[in-house]
């Protein structure tokens, strides 16, 4: 797949099956902007469409201090109320778009992540943290609140307790609080944790491409239902793999003691 030159992001290809998507606005923070909200939206719905050959992404950003510093208030200030809910309208549907995505993807916040730069990685499939950084949904500190499902995927991961803790001080965390919590996978050291986040989208790829997203639906959708409408959902997907060529190979590599090459069909 071809993608189009984003303004405020850089993409790179990791044998060819790992996408390593950077934003790229290193003089802010990687704030998030209008622009930043049209790349990402059209970046979602593109692999939503088609991933072609990619099968894991990578997101981190740009420079050694920050992810994303959430919202940039310098291009909000100002704006009418009509203006600031078009912009947000937009985000939500960008959040939206990456919650959907069939492929998984991996946050690797290599700096600082407030706001709406956290929610962008609470948005993805797990998290690798910089033990440098710090992290909050800062966004009652502003006289709003978290608008980028915040408030929903942090319960999610942490607890309503926890939750409730972190956003209404919105006081700052680290990344070894992060994991202890459950909202991050794995605290990194500063210089590797770019290295260890694809390191683990290659484990993933390297898995078969319809298995992996069937399962990651299955997650996703069931943790909204209960248990036993859940197990039906999962059995569902499962039976959509049992008749396709990946599921067929990955038998015959097993009893051939070889690795299986799988196509995505």
């Amino acid at each position: 797949m071809n993608f189009p030159e984003y303004r405020t992001l850089r993409l790179e290809r990791h044998d060819d099956d790992v996408l390593l998507v950077t934003l790229n606005r290193p003089e802010v923070l990687n704030a998030l902007n209008t622009q930043m909200g049209h790349d990402l939206l059209d970046l979602w719905l593109r692999l939503t469409a088609d991933a072609a050959a990619v099968r894991c992404v990578v997101l981190t950003g740009a420079g050694e201090k920050g992810f994303c510093a959430g919202g940039d208030l310098k291009e909000r200030d100002g704006m009418t109320q009509a203006q600031w809910q078009a912009q947000h309208e937009l985000f939500e549907r960008s959040f939206v778009a990456l919650m959907e995505l069939p492929v998984p993807v991996i946050a690797a916040l290599n700096g600082h992540a407030f706001g709406g730069g956290l929610e962008i990685a609470l948005s993805c499939d797990f998290i690798y943290a910089s033990r440098s950084a710090r992290f909050a949904l800062s966004e009652t500190k502003l006289g709003i609140m978290p608008g980028g499902c915040g408030t929903q995927n942090l319960a999610r991961a942490v607890g309503e307790r926890r939750a409730k803790e972190l956003i209404l001080t919105a006081r700052a965390f680290s990344a070894e609080d992060g994991v202890a919590w459950g909202a991050f996978n794995q605290a990194c050291e500063p210089g590797k944790i770019l290295a260890d986040a694809i390191a683990t989208a290659r484990a993933i790829s390297d898995n078969g491409p319809l298995s992996v997203r069937q399962a990651k639906k299955s997650i996703h959708y069931g943790l909204q239902m209960d248990l036993l409408t859940g197990y039906r959902f999962e059995i569902e997907a499962y039976n959509r793999l049992v008749d396709t060529e990946d599921r067929r190979e990955g038998v015959r590599a097993f009893n051939e003691k070889r690795k299986p090459v799988f196509v995505g069909k």
